[in-house]
């Protein structure tokens, strides 16, 4: 029986996803609030990296590539600075992009995933950084 390669979310290539990453990250690089975030963490000559990291993760949310390793929520949760309030902006940001990197479609199912990935963030810093002796916060 042979194998068969999974069949990848929506149609867009490893190449448009490592435009849309680039492209994203020279936008988060000059927003007023995300840069100093990001700089914070990322040296200059370090955004190479973090974007093949990043473009890695998508390959595999949306192609089902398996070269991502790691774990963005322990990451988020981890860094202080990130704060559930960013998670907007990112999104917002990243919904420009792909709407002028994209055909409606791609840009479309994109969004979708990174919308639902984003909630999840922001939900996961929210529940880890609450103290466990108050009521839970559900916005």
């Amino acid at each position: 029986m042979t194998a068969t390669a999974p069949i990848a979310r929506f149609d867009v290539s490893a190449e448009e996803i490592s435009h849309v990453v680039g492209v994203f990250y020279a936008r988060i690089r000059a927003h007023e609030v995300l840069g100093p975030v990001f700089a914070a963490h990322i040296a200059a000559d370090g955004w190479p990296a973090h974007e093949a990291k990043i473009a890695a993760f998508w390959r595999n949310a949306i192609l089902l590539e398996k070269g991502y390793s790691g774990n963005p929520m322990r990451v988020h949760v981890s860094t202080p600075d990130v704060k559930a309030e960013h998670f907007p902006l990112w999104l917002g940001l990243f919904a420009e992009v792909l709407t002028a990197e994209l055909p409606e479609r791609e840009a479309r199912a994109w969004m979708a995933l990174a919308d639902r990935i984003g909630e999840g963030f922001r939900t996961g810093i929210v529940a880890m950084r609450q103290p466990k002796d108050q009521p839970p916060k559900l916005f």
